[in-house]
């Protein structure tokens, strides 16, 4: 943009001189320093209705103000000395920056220096013996924001990015600061709409309204894909709101593409002291059989959703296939698992696969002891259990020495705490038979001898008879 009155010399001069005159006019403001902070500057001839918006410039551009008015056509910027005797000279500087400024014609009227703005977008400099003042001016009208509808490109619908266009207009403003760097001036437009997110106490998605700030808008305008059926709407900008004048654009409903899966997967818990455990580093599985529950929450646009089980980690090829959010499955088998959850839209445009989930069922094994002390010390040695793991089906009995059945069960976890009919046997020897099945297919046949050490005091054991 070229000034009226600009040497046509300057602005031929090359890129790199330009710049270096830029960076020095910088550093020499700086160095002029500016004015009291009670200085300012108003305007007159504004439109009544319309105030002028002040606005806050990052201290990196060197501005101490910018002003947006609605129209600049025949107003005036005002500014007033701090006496009648301090020479005050206006300047004026466009996208090139302080180092193209020019000085332009203002009047006086003892302390109050005065300029007719120019109707295009314009820099100013009020300088008071040393002291300079930057501002900006934005004259609205040839920005002006204009809010009608937003339509859907559905040509250029993606999983995670949904593009929108709005038809009206609400172009960039861009201002420069003195060092002629371009910047952007937000109009604060928000665009609003509701999309889902995951509740991790509830375990489900839930609607979430969604509110984002565009600097600008004008042709297409991308954002995140919802996840629900939503209106979009573009409202704004803040200079009309703030005029009272704010208009807003909404869309006609929008149907989901994009999903989002969360998976979990919950093992049932066992505590039995006489359980080995697993020593390998997987999180899932260990001793079996193990009951494990996969769950998964989706969003509206899912419609196809398996869970699959595999021995392959590639999953080349799948063993079992269950089409549901939830699944409760036991492994009784020796070896690895893999588990994983896949989903996708209608159209198979979007799809979706969970992390993988290892299981692994450790190989079976399962010992015996061949003394207690029933009655001696409580929870010390007082119960006759074998130690195991990954026992799938499993028979014990004890017999006295003429084979009178003392005890039968068939959990492993449970024991035998050397009573019959509810009273202590005497001490000697007992035998066990075990029948069992480990998850590795191994079968065990066991028997041997059980002794029960002498106790404190059996008087009020039970010789069973014969």
């Amino acid at each position: 943009m070229k000034i009226p009155g600009t040497h046509s010399t300057d602005i031929r001069k090359s890129k790199r001189h330009a710049i270096s005159s830029c960076v020095t006019i910088l550093v020499l403001s700086w160095l002029l320093s500016s004015l009291p902070a009670h200085a300012s500057v108003t305007f007159t001839g504004v439109n009544p209705t319309k105030e002028v918006i002040s606005v806050s410039p990052a201290s990196s551009t060197g501005l101490n103000d910018i002003f947006v008015l609605w129209n600049t056509l025949d107003v005036e910027a005002h500014y007033a000395a701090a006496n009648s005797t301090n020479a005050v000279k206006w300047y004026r500087f466009s996208n090139l920056g302080g180092g193209f400024a020019e000085e332009i014609p203002s009047y006086r009227n003892g302390t109050d220096s005065y300029i007719r703005m120019e109707t295009q977008d314009m820099g100013y400099i009020v300088e008071e013996g040393s002291k300079r003042y930057y501002f900006w001016t934005v004259n609205y009208d040839n920005h002006m924001c204009v809010l009608e509808n937003i339509d859907v490109l559905p040509d250029q619908n993606e999983c995670d990015r949904i593009a929108l266009i709005l038809n009206g207009h609400a172009p960039k403003i861009a201002y420069y600061s003195i060092n002629g760097m371009q910047q952007t001036l937000s109009r604060d437009l928000k665009l609003e709409y509701t999309t889902l997110a995951y509740n991790e106490e509830r375990a489900t998605y839930e609607p979430q309204p969604v509110e984002e700030t565009l600097e600008s808008a004008e042709g297409t305008i991308r954002t995140t894909s919802p996840l629900c059926p939503t209106y979009f709407s573009i409202s704004g900008d803040r200079f009309l709101n703030q005029w009272g004048m704010g208009q807003s654009a909404t869309s006609a409903s929008v149907d989901p593409i994009a999903i989002a899966v969360t998976t979990k997967a919950e093992q049932s818990s066992r505590s039995n002291d006489n359980e080995q455990r697993e020593d390998k580093a997987e999180a899932l599985g260990g001793s079996g059989p193990v009951t494990i529950t996969f769950s998964a929450a989706v969003t509206d646009a899912v419609v196809f959703r398996e869970w699959q089980f595999t021995h392959d980690p590639e999953f080349n090829i799948i063993d079992l296939r269950i089409q549901q959010d939830e699944v409760e499955h036991e492994f009784s088998d020796y070896g690895t698992v893999y588990v994983r959850f896949v989903a996708g839209n209608d159209s198979g445009s979007c799809d979706f696969t969970s992390e993988t989930y290892t299981v692994y069922i450790g190989e079976s094994r399962l010992d015996c002891p061949n003394a207690f002390s029933p009655g001696v010390t409580e929870g010390t040695n007082d119960e006759w259990k074998v130690s195991y793991k990954s026992i799938v089906s499993f028979e014990c009995s004890i017999f006295n020495r003429w084979g009178l059945l003392m005890c039968h069960f068939t959990d492993p976890s449970q024991g035998w705490d050397g009573k019959y009919k509810g009273k202590l046997v005497p001490p000697g020897v007992y035998y066990y038979v075990i029948r069992a099945k480990g998850t590795d297919g191994k079968d065990y046949k066991l028997s041997g001898d059980i002794n029960i050490l002498k106790y404190e005091d059996n008087r009020t054991s039970t010789t069973p008879a014969n």
